[in-house]
Protein backbone atom coordinates (compact mmCIF):
# COMPACT_ATOMS: atom_id res chain seq x y z
CA UNK A 1 0.00 0.00 0.00
CA UNK A 2 1.30 3.52 -0.96
CA UNK A 3 1.85 5.76 1.98
CA UNK A 4 0.86 8.46 0.21
CA UNK A 5 -1.35 7.75 -1.72
CA UNK A 6 -2.64 11.19 -2.21
CA UNK A 7 0.76 11.54 -4.80
CA UNK A 8 -1.55 9.31 -7.63
CA UNK A 9 -3.70 12.22 -8.28
CA UNK A 10 -3.52 15.86 -9.80
CA UNK A 11 -6.17 18.70 -8.98
CA UNK A 12 -8.04 19.70 -11.72
CA UNK A 13 -6.93 23.11 -13.05
CA UNK A 14 -9.01 26.40 -12.48
CA UNK A 15 -10.90 27.90 -15.44
CA UNK A 16 -9.12 31.69 -15.83
CA UNK A 17 -12.31 33.47 -15.84
CA UNK A 18 -12.20 36.45 -14.14
CA UNK A 19 -14.64 38.63 -15.17
CA UNK A 20 -16.92 35.73 -13.59
CA UNK A 21 -20.76 36.78 -13.01
CA UNK A 22 -22.37 33.92 -11.61
CA UNK A 23 -21.41 34.14 -8.08
CA UNK A 24 -23.48 37.19 -7.50
CA UNK A 25 -26.63 36.14 -9.30
CA UNK A 26 -29.75 34.71 -7.78
CA UNK A 27 -32.33 31.84 -9.09
CA UNK A 28 -35.77 33.30 -10.16
CA UNK A 29 -37.04 30.73 -12.01
CA UNK A 30 -37.32 27.20 -12.74
CA UNK A 31 -35.32 25.76 -15.17
CA UNK A 32 -36.86 23.49 -17.76
CA UNK A 33 -37.10 19.80 -16.50
CA UNK A 34 -35.14 16.31 -18.39
CA UNK A 35 -35.87 13.24 -16.20
CA UNK A 36 -33.91 10.44 -17.59
CA UNK A 37 -35.30 7.78 -15.32
CA UNK A 38 -36.10 5.72 -17.79
CA UNK A 39 -32.70 5.92 -19.76
CA UNK A 40 -29.59 6.70 -17.68
CA UNK A 41 -31.40 5.91 -13.91
CA UNK A 42 -32.55 2.74 -15.86
CA UNK A 43 -29.35 1.50 -17.22
CA UNK A 44 -27.99 2.09 -13.44
CA UNK A 45 -30.65 -0.45 -12.13
CA UNK A 46 -29.30 -4.39 -10.85
CA UNK A 47 -32.28 -5.57 -13.26
CA UNK A 48 -33.62 -2.80 -15.78
CA UNK A 49 -37.17 -2.02 -15.97
CA UNK A 50 -39.50 -4.20 -17.64
CA UNK A 51 -41.94 -2.76 -20.12
CA UNK A 52 -44.71 -2.79 -17.17
CA UNK A 53 -42.69 -1.07 -14.77
CA UNK A 54 -41.40 1.81 -17.38
CA UNK A 55 -44.91 2.65 -18.77
CA UNK A 56 -45.97 2.67 -14.78
CA UNK A 57 -42.80 5.43 -13.97
CA UNK A 58 -43.67 7.35 -17.56
CA UNK A 59 -47.30 8.04 -16.07
CA UNK A 60 -46.22 9.26 -12.82
CA UNK A 61 -43.38 11.43 -14.25
CA UNK A 62 -46.15 12.84 -16.56
CA UNK A 63 -48.53 13.32 -13.53
CA UNK A 64 -45.72 15.43 -11.89
CA UNK A 65 -45.24 17.64 -14.74
CA UNK A 66 -42.68 16.95 -16.47
CA UNK A 67 -42.55 18.39 -19.88
CA UNK A 68 -39.19 16.55 -21.39
CA UNK A 69 -38.55 12.89 -20.42
CA UNK A 70 -35.98 11.00 -21.95
CA UNK A 71 -37.95 7.47 -22.62
CA UNK A 72 -34.79 5.56 -23.95
CA UNK A 73 -32.11 4.10 -25.80
CA UNK A 74 -34.02 2.18 -27.99
CA UNK A 75 -31.45 1.37 -30.59
CA UNK A 76 -29.36 -0.29 -27.92
CA UNK A 77 -32.82 -2.29 -26.39
CA UNK A 78 -35.81 -3.99 -27.63
CA UNK A 79 -37.58 -3.53 -24.65
CA UNK A 80 -37.01 0.38 -25.11
CA UNK A 81 -37.80 0.15 -28.74
CA UNK A 82 -40.95 -1.47 -27.79
CA UNK A 83 -41.56 1.11 -24.98
CA UNK A 84 -41.08 4.14 -27.52
CA UNK A 85 -43.30 2.48 -30.02
CA UNK A 86 -45.94 2.27 -27.39
CA UNK A 87 -46.13 5.21 -25.96
CA UNK A 88 -46.47 6.29 -29.60
CA UNK A 89 -48.56 4.47 -31.01
CA UNK A 90 -51.63 4.34 -28.15
CA UNK A 91 -50.74 7.97 -28.03
CA UNK A 92 -49.84 8.18 -24.72
CA UNK A 93 -47.61 11.29 -24.57
CA UNK A 94 -49.93 14.09 -24.16
CA UNK A 95 -49.36 16.82 -26.35
CA UNK A 96 -47.49 19.24 -23.90
CA UNK A 97 -45.13 16.60 -23.58
CA UNK A 98 -41.67 15.90 -25.77
CA UNK A 99 -40.22 12.66 -25.47
CA UNK A 100 -36.30 12.40 -25.71
CA UNK A 101 -34.49 9.33 -27.28
CA UNK A 102 -30.42 8.69 -27.19
CA UNK A 103 -27.91 7.38 -29.34
CA UNK A 104 -24.47 6.86 -30.34
CA UNK A 105 -22.69 8.59 -33.32
CA UNK A 106 -23.47 5.42 -35.80
CA UNK A 107 -25.16 5.78 -38.87
CA UNK A 108 -27.01 2.13 -38.09
CA UNK A 109 -28.10 3.86 -34.41
CA UNK A 110 -28.93 6.54 -35.71
CA UNK A 111 -31.48 5.21 -38.45
CA UNK A 112 -33.50 2.89 -35.88
CA UNK A 113 -33.30 5.13 -32.88
CA UNK A 114 -35.69 7.75 -35.37
CA UNK A 115 -37.61 5.13 -36.88
CA UNK A 116 -38.57 4.24 -33.41
CA UNK A 117 -40.02 7.66 -32.57
CA UNK A 118 -41.80 8.15 -36.08
CA UNK A 119 -45.24 9.68 -36.35
CA UNK A 120 -44.83 11.74 -32.83
CA UNK A 121 -45.75 14.95 -32.31
CA UNK A 122 -42.33 16.52 -31.60
CA UNK A 123 -39.91 14.74 -30.43
CA UNK A 124 -35.83 15.32 -29.53
CA UNK A 125 -32.89 12.90 -30.52
CA UNK A 126 -30.19 13.32 -27.97
CA UNK A 127 -27.01 12.30 -29.99
CA UNK A 128 -23.66 12.04 -27.56
CA UNK A 129 -20.21 11.17 -27.74
CA UNK A 130 -17.09 10.88 -25.21
CA UNK A 131 -14.75 14.20 -26.52
CA UNK A 132 -12.41 14.62 -23.10
CA UNK A 133 -8.58 13.41 -23.72
CA UNK A 134 -8.14 10.58 -21.73
CA UNK A 135 -11.22 9.02 -24.00
CA UNK A 136 -9.79 10.56 -27.20
CA UNK A 137 -6.46 9.03 -26.15
CA UNK A 138 -7.41 5.93 -24.90
CA UNK A 139 -10.62 4.49 -25.74
CA UNK A 140 -11.04 5.90 -29.62
CA UNK A 141 -7.66 6.66 -30.47
CA UNK A 142 -9.14 10.18 -32.40
CA UNK A 143 -7.55 13.54 -32.55
CA UNK A 144 -9.65 16.61 -31.96
CA UNK A 145 -10.53 17.36 -35.85
CA UNK A 146 -11.37 13.22 -36.17
CA UNK A 147 -13.92 13.80 -33.41
CA UNK A 148 -15.45 17.00 -34.94
CA UNK A 149 -15.59 15.14 -38.33
CA UNK A 150 -17.59 12.13 -36.28
CA UNK A 151 -19.88 14.87 -35.07
CA UNK A 152 -20.48 16.92 -38.11
CA UNK A 153 -21.17 13.47 -40.23
CA UNK A 154 -23.66 11.98 -38.08
CA UNK A 155 -25.43 15.45 -37.15
CA UNK A 156 -25.87 15.84 -41.29
CA UNK A 157 -26.53 12.13 -41.20
CA UNK A 158 -29.38 12.64 -38.55
CA UNK A 159 -30.81 15.78 -40.13
CA UNK A 160 -31.22 13.82 -43.64
CA UNK A 161 -33.26 10.77 -41.63
CA UNK A 162 -35.59 12.88 -40.03
CA UNK A 163 -36.28 14.93 -43.42
CA UNK A 164 -38.42 11.66 -44.08
CA UNK A 165 -40.95 12.42 -41.41
CA UNK A 166 -42.08 15.87 -41.83
CA UNK A 167 -45.19 15.37 -39.48
CA UNK A 168 -43.06 14.99 -36.03
CA UNK A 169 -40.81 18.31 -35.38
CA UNK A 170 -37.67 17.25 -34.50
CA UNK A 171 -35.33 18.68 -31.92
CA UNK A 172 -31.31 18.05 -31.63
CA UNK A 173 -30.16 17.57 -28.44
CA UNK A 174 -26.31 17.25 -28.31
CA UNK A 175 -24.16 15.95 -25.44
CA UNK A 176 -20.13 16.53 -25.70
CA UNK A 177 -19.50 13.42 -23.07
CA UNK A 178 -16.73 13.75 -20.61
CA UNK A 179 -17.53 17.70 -21.07
CA UNK A 180 -15.90 18.46 -17.04
CA UNK A 181 -12.92 16.84 -18.36
CA UNK A 182 -12.34 18.35 -21.68
CA UNK A 183 -10.49 21.72 -22.77
CA UNK A 184 -12.84 24.48 -23.40
CA UNK A 185 -11.80 25.16 -26.26
CA UNK A 186 -12.30 21.92 -27.38
CA UNK A 187 -15.48 21.49 -26.16
CA UNK A 188 -16.58 24.94 -27.67
CA UNK A 189 -15.26 23.38 -31.23
CA UNK A 190 -17.29 20.62 -31.43
CA UNK A 191 -20.58 22.32 -29.59
CA UNK A 192 -20.39 24.80 -32.56
CA UNK A 193 -19.95 21.85 -35.12
CA UNK A 194 -22.84 20.69 -34.03
CA UNK A 195 -24.86 23.76 -34.21
CA UNK A 196 -24.06 24.61 -37.88
CA UNK A 197 -24.22 21.25 -39.03
CA UNK A 198 -27.86 21.33 -38.01
CA UNK A 199 -28.58 24.68 -39.05
CA UNK A 200 -29.73 25.81 -35.53
CA UNK A 201 -32.09 29.01 -36.12
CA UNK A 202 -35.57 30.41 -35.24
CA UNK A 203 -37.32 26.97 -36.48
CA UNK A 204 -34.81 24.37 -35.69
CA UNK A 205 -33.66 25.02 -31.92
CA UNK A 206 -30.88 22.77 -30.66
CA UNK A 207 -30.20 21.59 -26.96
CA UNK A 208 -26.35 21.88 -26.18
CA UNK A 209 -25.79 19.68 -22.67
CA UNK A 210 -22.95 19.95 -20.92
CA UNK A 211 -22.78 16.89 -18.33
CA UNK A 212 -20.12 16.34 -15.76
CA UNK A 213 -19.78 12.27 -16.98
CA UNK A 214 -17.91 12.09 -14.07
CA UNK A 215 -17.33 14.79 -10.81
CA UNK A 216 -13.92 15.63 -11.14
CA UNK A 217 -13.62 19.05 -9.62
CA UNK A 218 -15.82 21.42 -6.94
CA UNK A 219 -19.17 23.08 -8.18
CA UNK A 220 -17.72 26.37 -8.62
CA UNK A 221 -15.08 25.31 -11.33
CA UNK A 222 -18.23 23.76 -13.68
CA UNK A 223 -20.20 26.89 -12.99
CA UNK A 224 -17.04 28.57 -14.51
CA UNK A 225 -17.37 26.10 -17.39
CA UNK A 226 -20.77 26.74 -18.27
CA UNK A 227 -20.24 30.53 -18.08
CA UNK A 228 -17.21 30.31 -20.25
CA UNK A 229 -19.91 28.37 -22.93
CA UNK A 230 -22.73 30.32 -22.33
CA UNK A 231 -20.50 33.53 -22.96
CA UNK A 232 -18.89 31.78 -26.12
CA UNK A 233 -21.82 29.38 -27.97
CA UNK A 234 -22.48 30.70 -31.74
CA UNK A 235 -26.49 31.36 -32.23
CA UNK A 236 -26.88 31.26 -28.94
CA UNK A 237 -30.70 32.91 -29.19
CA UNK A 238 -31.12 29.65 -30.69
CA UNK A 239 -29.61 27.31 -28.33
CA UNK A 240 -30.96 25.56 -24.69
CA UNK A 241 -28.20 25.47 -22.26
CA UNK A 242 -28.64 22.34 -20.50
CA UNK A 243 -26.44 20.41 -17.82
CA UNK A 244 -26.03 16.68 -16.71
CA UNK A 245 -24.47 16.88 -13.56
CA UNK A 246 -23.72 13.00 -12.04
CA UNK A 247 -23.13 12.97 -8.06
CA UNK A 248 -19.50 11.54 -7.81
CA UNK A 249 -18.39 13.70 -5.55
CA UNK A 250 -21.55 14.37 -3.61
CA UNK A 251 -22.12 17.81 -5.20
CA UNK A 252 -24.47 16.95 -8.01
CA UNK A 253 -27.01 19.42 -6.81
CA UNK A 254 -24.72 22.11 -5.68
CA UNK A 255 -23.26 21.53 -9.79
CA UNK A 256 -26.86 21.57 -10.91
CA UNK A 257 -27.49 25.45 -8.88
CA UNK A 258 -24.36 27.00 -9.72
CA UNK A 259 -24.91 26.22 -13.50
CA UNK A 260 -28.02 27.72 -13.69
CA UNK A 261 -26.68 30.70 -11.91
CA UNK A 262 -24.13 30.34 -14.63
CA UNK A 263 -26.77 30.87 -17.81
CA UNK A 264 -27.76 27.03 -17.85
CA UNK A 265 -31.32 26.67 -18.54
CA UNK A 266 -31.78 23.19 -18.19
CA UNK A 267 -31.05 20.08 -16.13
CA UNK A 268 -31.26 16.87 -16.37
CA UNK A 269 -31.34 13.92 -13.96
CA UNK A 270 -33.52 11.61 -11.94
CA UNK A 271 -36.18 11.34 -9.05
CA UNK A 272 -34.23 11.33 -5.49
CA UNK A 273 -30.72 10.73 -7.82
CA UNK A 274 -31.07 7.27 -9.27
CA UNK A 275 -27.82 7.00 -11.97
CA UNK A 276 -25.04 5.09 -12.23
CA UNK A 277 -22.19 4.63 -9.79
CA UNK A 278 -23.12 7.71 -7.29
CA UNK A 279 -26.14 8.58 -8.74
CA UNK A 280 -27.27 11.41 -10.98
CA UNK A 281 -28.35 15.12 -10.10
CA UNK A 282 -31.70 14.30 -7.45
CA UNK A 283 -34.14 16.30 -9.43
CA UNK A 284 -36.31 16.43 -6.03
CA UNK A 285 -33.91 17.87 -3.96
CA UNK A 286 -33.07 20.56 -6.50
CA UNK A 287 -36.80 21.65 -7.35
CA UNK A 288 -37.66 21.83 -3.57
CA UNK A 289 -34.73 23.39 -2.64
CA UNK A 290 -35.91 26.30 -4.81
CA UNK A 291 -39.16 25.99 -3.47
CA UNK A 292 -37.91 26.88 -0.02
CA UNK A 293 -36.27 30.22 -1.53
CA UNK A 294 -40.11 30.94 -2.82
CA UNK A 295 -39.53 30.11 -6.54
CA UNK A 296 -42.09 27.92 -7.61
CA UNK A 297 -40.59 24.43 -9.72
CA UNK A 298 -43.73 23.64 -11.60
CA UNK A 299 -43.23 20.36 -10.86
CA UNK A 300 -45.89 18.87 -8.06
CA UNK A 301 -44.50 17.10 -5.32
CA UNK A 302 -47.72 17.35 -2.83
CA UNK A 303 -47.72 14.08 -2.23
CA UNK A 304 -43.78 13.22 -2.15
CA UNK A 305 -44.64 9.55 -0.45
CA UNK A 306 -46.47 8.53 -3.29
CA UNK A 307 -43.92 9.20 -5.69
CA UNK A 308 -41.59 7.55 -3.27
CA UNK A 309 -43.65 4.01 -2.90
CA UNK A 310 -43.65 4.28 -7.32
CA UNK A 311 -40.03 5.21 -7.55
CA UNK A 312 -38.77 1.97 -5.17
CA UNK A 313 -41.49 -0.33 -6.40
CA UNK A 314 -40.20 0.79 -10.51
CA UNK A 315 -36.03 0.79 -9.88
CA UNK A 316 -36.48 -1.92 -6.84
CA UNK A 317 -34.03 0.48 -4.78
CA UNK A 318 -35.06 1.81 -1.85
CA UNK A 319 -34.95 5.53 -0.95
CA UNK A 320 -32.16 6.13 2.17
CA UNK A 321 -34.36 7.48 5.57
CA UNK A 322 -32.38 10.33 5.52
CA UNK A 323 -32.39 11.24 2.15
CA UNK A 324 -33.55 14.89 1.54
CA UNK A 325 -36.93 15.77 1.97
CA UNK A 326 -38.53 12.56 1.26
CA UNK A 327 -36.74 10.08 4.15
CA UNK A 328 -38.89 8.76 6.75
CA UNK A 329 -36.41 10.77 8.58
CA UNK A 330 -35.90 14.10 7.80
CA UNK A 331 -38.33 15.28 9.45
CA UNK A 332 -37.78 13.99 12.68
CA UNK A 333 -35.54 15.18 15.92
CA UNK A 334 -34.45 12.90 18.32
CA UNK A 335 -32.11 15.42 20.00
CA UNK A 336 -33.68 17.82 23.05
CA UNK A 337 -32.20 20.85 22.07
CA UNK A 338 -34.26 20.43 18.26
CA UNK A 339 -37.22 19.38 19.94
CA UNK A 340 -37.21 22.18 21.85
CA UNK A 341 -36.73 24.48 19.18
CA UNK A 342 -39.32 23.27 16.86
CA UNK A 343 -41.93 22.76 19.67
CA UNK A 344 -41.58 26.49 20.14
CA UNK A 345 -41.44 27.10 16.42
CA UNK A 346 -44.74 25.68 16.02
CA UNK A 347 -46.25 27.46 19.07
CA UNK A 348 -44.94 30.70 17.44
CA UNK A 349 -45.57 29.59 13.36
CA UNK A 350 -49.67 32.25 12.46
CA UNK A 351 -50.97 30.40 9.98
CA UNK A 352 -50.92 33.09 7.33
CA UNK A 353 -46.92 33.73 7.97
CA UNK A 354 -43.95 32.49 6.31
CA UNK A 355 -42.80 29.65 7.57
CA UNK A 356 -40.65 29.86 10.10
CA UNK A 357 -39.54 26.76 12.56
CA UNK A 358 -36.42 25.93 13.85
CA UNK A 359 -34.89 22.89 11.73
CA UNK A 360 -37.61 22.33 9.13
CA UNK A 361 -36.62 24.27 5.85
CA UNK A 362 -40.26 23.80 4.47
CA UNK A 363 -43.60 22.86 5.97
CA UNK A 364 -44.35 19.01 5.87
CA UNK A 365 -46.97 19.51 4.91
CA UNK A 366 -46.48 20.94 1.63
CA UNK A 367 -44.89 17.87 0.33
CA UNK A 368 -48.22 15.25 2.02
CA UNK A 369 -46.51 14.70 5.50
CA UNK A 370 -47.72 15.15 8.43
CA UNK A 371 -46.35 16.62 11.80
CA UNK A 372 -46.58 12.67 13.67
CA UNK A 373 -43.44 11.66 13.02
CA UNK A 374 -41.29 15.18 13.46
CA UNK A 375 -40.61 14.40 17.33
CA UNK A 376 -40.14 11.25 18.43
CA UNK A 377 -38.72 10.14 21.59
CA UNK A 378 -35.56 7.72 22.72
CA UNK A 379 -32.89 8.60 25.00
CA UNK A 380 -31.19 11.78 23.66
CA UNK A 381 -34.53 13.64 23.81
CA UNK A 382 -35.64 16.34 25.91
CA UNK A 383 -38.13 17.84 27.71
CA UNK A 384 -39.36 19.93 25.27
CA UNK A 385 -40.19 17.77 22.23
CA UNK A 386 -41.59 15.23 25.12
CA UNK A 387 -44.09 18.20 26.27
CA UNK A 388 -44.60 18.27 22.13
CA UNK A 389 -45.67 15.13 21.88
CA UNK A 390 -48.16 14.96 24.78
CA UNK A 391 -49.50 18.76 24.18
CA UNK A 392 -50.22 17.36 20.12
CA UNK A 393 -51.22 14.13 20.67
CA UNK A 394 -52.67 13.80 23.81
CA UNK A 395 -53.91 17.68 25.15
CA UNK A 396 -51.30 17.42 27.84
CA UNK A 397 -49.74 20.80 28.58
CA UNK A 398 -47.22 20.45 31.53
CA UNK A 399 -45.47 23.72 33.68
CA UNK A 400 -42.04 23.88 32.79
CA UNK A 401 -40.65 22.27 35.94
CA UNK A 402 -42.73 19.58 35.53
CA UNK A 403 -41.35 18.52 32.14
CA UNK A 404 -37.88 19.21 33.60
CA UNK A 405 -39.14 16.01 35.50
CA UNK A 406 -41.39 14.22 33.25
CA UNK A 407 -38.33 13.99 30.38
CA UNK A 408 -36.15 12.42 33.24
CA UNK A 409 -38.60 9.99 33.45
CA UNK A 410 -39.08 9.31 29.63
CA UNK A 411 -35.56 9.30 29.37
CA UNK A 412 -35.01 6.14 32.46
CA UNK A 413 -37.16 4.22 30.23
CA UNK A 414 -35.61 4.95 26.48
CA UNK A 415 -32.33 4.36 28.17
CA UNK A 416 -33.43 0.93 30.33
CA UNK A 417 -35.34 -0.47 26.59
CA UNK A 418 -32.61 0.89 24.26
CA UNK A 419 -34.99 1.92 22.00
CA UNK A 420 -37.32 4.55 20.67
CA UNK A 421 -40.35 5.14 22.68
CA UNK A 422 -43.85 5.62 20.47
CA UNK A 423 -46.29 9.02 21.70
CA UNK A 424 -48.87 6.45 22.63
CA UNK A 425 -45.95 5.43 25.21
CA UNK A 426 -44.91 8.52 26.09
CA UNK A 427 -48.61 9.29 26.42
CA UNK A 428 -49.23 6.11 28.71
CA UNK A 429 -46.02 6.84 30.86
CA UNK A 430 -47.70 10.34 31.85
CA UNK A 431 -50.75 8.16 32.65
CA UNK A 432 -49.18 6.13 34.98
CA UNK A 433 -46.97 8.35 36.79
CA UNK A 434 -49.14 11.29 37.75
CA UNK A 435 -52.46 9.78 37.09
CA UNK A 436 -52.70 5.96 37.80
CA UNK A 437 -52.02 6.95 41.93
CA UNK A 438 -55.10 8.69 42.19
CA UNK A 439 -57.17 5.97 40.44
CA UNK A 440 -58.79 2.46 41.38
CA UNK A 441 -55.54 0.16 42.84
CA UNK A 442 -53.86 3.26 43.48
CA UNK A 443 -52.01 3.63 46.84
CA UNK A 444 -55.09 6.57 47.47
CA UNK A 445 -57.54 5.92 45.43
CA UNK A 446 -60.24 8.61 44.96
CA UNK A 447 -63.66 7.26 45.11
CA UNK A 448 -65.71 10.85 45.27
CA UNK A 449 -65.50 14.18 47.96
CA UNK A 450 -67.82 16.50 49.48
CA UNK A 451 -67.51 20.10 50.50
CA UNK A 452 -68.81 21.14 53.73
CA UNK A 453 -68.17 23.51 56.83
CA UNK A 454 -66.08 21.70 59.87
CA UNK A 455 -66.74 23.30 62.41
CA UNK A 456 -67.86 26.70 60.89
CA UNK A 457 -64.68 25.89 58.82
CA UNK A 458 -64.57 25.54 54.91
CA UNK A 459 -64.08 22.05 54.34
CA UNK A 460 -63.48 18.28 52.46
CA UNK A 461 -64.79 15.08 53.32
CA UNK A 462 -62.24 12.70 50.71
CA UNK A 463 -63.76 9.05 50.26
CA UNK A 464 -60.74 6.95 49.15
CA UNK A 465 -61.21 3.31 47.68
CA UNK A 466 -58.15 1.05 49.31
CA UNK A 467 -56.67 -1.84 47.60
CA UNK A 468 -58.56 -4.50 49.78
CA UNK A 469 -62.06 -3.07 48.11
CA UNK A 470 -63.04 -1.33 51.51
CA UNK A 471 -63.55 2.32 51.22
CA UNK A 472 -61.99 4.95 54.02
CA UNK A 473 -63.23 8.82 54.88
CA UNK A 474 -60.58 11.58 55.79
CA UNK A 475 -62.29 14.75 56.34
CA UNK A 476 -59.89 18.28 56.82
CA UNK A 477 -60.59 22.14 56.66
CA UNK A 478 -58.68 25.02 54.08
CA UNK A 479 -59.56 28.04 52.24
CA UNK A 480 -59.46 25.83 49.28
CA UNK A 481 -60.12 22.60 48.59
CA UNK A 482 -56.71 22.04 47.87
CA UNK A 483 -55.95 23.26 51.25
CA UNK A 484 -58.60 20.95 52.93
CA UNK A 485 -57.85 17.62 50.79
CA UNK A 486 -53.66 18.02 51.97
CA UNK A 487 -54.91 18.78 55.61
CA UNK A 488 -57.32 15.28 55.56
CA UNK A 489 -54.55 13.44 54.46
CA UNK A 490 -52.50 14.13 57.37
CA UNK A 491 -49.08 13.84 56.12
CA UNK A 492 -46.19 15.99 56.30
CA UNK A 493 -46.64 17.06 52.54
CA UNK A 494 -46.71 20.86 51.22
CA UNK A 495 -48.58 22.43 48.07
CA UNK A 496 -46.70 24.88 46.09
CA UNK A 497 -48.24 25.65 43.39
CA UNK A 498 -51.48 24.73 41.50
CA UNK A 499 -52.40 24.80 37.52
CA UNK A 500 -55.32 23.93 35.90
CA UNK A 501 -55.94 23.44 32.05
CA UNK A 502 -58.19 22.35 29.84
CA UNK A 503 -57.64 18.69 27.70
CA UNK A 504 -57.96 20.55 24.80
CA UNK A 505 -56.38 19.23 20.59
CA UNK A 506 -54.48 16.67 20.56
CA UNK A 507 -55.70 12.88 18.62
CA UNK A 508 -59.37 12.93 18.17
CA UNK A 509 -60.25 9.64 19.21
CA UNK A 510 -59.80 10.91 22.77
CA UNK A 511 -62.62 10.89 24.89
CA UNK A 512 -61.97 13.53 27.65
CA UNK A 513 -61.84 16.37 25.11
CA UNK A 514 -62.28 19.31 27.23
CA UNK A 515 -61.61 18.08 30.85
CA UNK A 516 -59.63 19.64 33.18
CA UNK A 517 -56.06 18.59 33.81
CA UNK A 518 -54.84 20.09 37.04
CA UNK A 519 -51.16 19.78 38.13
CA UNK A 520 -50.22 20.49 41.22
CA UNK A 521 -46.27 21.05 42.29
CA UNK A 522 -45.50 20.10 46.37
CA UNK A 523 -42.88 18.67 48.48
CA UNK A 524 -42.46 16.50 51.65
CA UNK A 525 -41.14 16.98 55.16
CA UNK A 526 -37.53 15.44 54.81
CA UNK A 527 -37.04 14.82 50.98
CA UNK A 528 -35.34 16.81 49.15
CA UNK A 529 -36.55 18.94 46.18
CA UNK A 530 -40.24 19.22 44.67
CA UNK A 531 -42.68 16.94 42.81
CA UNK A 532 -45.37 16.97 41.15
CA UNK A 533 -49.50 15.18 41.14
CA UNK A 534 -51.71 15.50 38.09
CA UNK A 535 -55.63 14.73 37.97
CA UNK A 536 -58.02 14.66 35.36
CA UNK A 537 -61.63 15.65 35.62
CA UNK A 538 -64.47 17.14 34.13
CA UNK A 539 -64.98 19.16 37.08
CA UNK A 540 -61.86 21.18 38.36
CA UNK A 541 -62.30 21.00 42.25
CA UNK A 542 -62.20 17.15 41.41
CA UNK A 543 -59.37 17.04 39.26
CA UNK A 544 -57.47 18.88 41.51
CA UNK A 545 -57.71 16.48 44.56
CA UNK A 546 -57.10 13.38 42.52
CA UNK A 547 -54.13 15.50 41.89
CA UNK A 548 -53.41 16.11 45.58
CA UNK A 549 -53.63 12.36 45.82
CA UNK A 550 -51.56 11.24 43.18
CA UNK A 551 -48.46 13.46 44.45
CA UNK A 552 -49.04 12.51 47.66
CA UNK A 553 -48.91 8.88 46.21
CA UNK A 554 -45.85 9.72 44.81
CA UNK A 555 -44.46 10.61 47.77
CA UNK A 556 -45.01 7.82 49.97
CA UNK A 557 -44.06 5.43 47.85
CA UNK A 558 -40.15 7.35 47.75
CA UNK A 559 -40.40 7.73 51.40
CA UNK A 560 -41.23 3.89 52.03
Amino acid sequence: MLQHPENKYRPFPPIDLADRRWPSRTINEAPVWLTTDLRDGNQALFEPMNATRKLRLFEELVHLGFKEIEVGFPAASQTDFDVVRCLIDERRVPRDVTPMVMTQLREDLIEKTVRSVAGAQRVIIHLYNAIAPLWRRVVFGLSVAEVEQLVAHHVRFLREQVAQYPQTEWLLQYSPETFCMAELEVSLRICNTAIRCWDAGPSRPIIINLPTTVEVATPNVFADQVEWMNDRLERREHVVLSVHPHNDRGTGVACAEQALLAGAQRVEGCLFGNGERSGNLDLVTLALNLYTQGVHPRLDFSDIAAVARVVEQSTALPIHPRHPYVGDLVFTAFSGSHQDAIAKGFAAQAADALWAVPYLPIDPRDLGRTYDSIVRVNGQSGKGGIAFLLHRDHGVTMPRRMQIEFSAIVQQLADASEAELTSEEVGELFESTYLAPARAGGALAYSSHRLLEIEGQPGIEIELQLPDGTRHRLRGIGNTPVDAAVNALDMPLRIDSVENGSLEGGRQDRDDDGATLAVVEGSWHGVAGSHFGAGRHPDMITASVQAVLSLAARFSRTTE
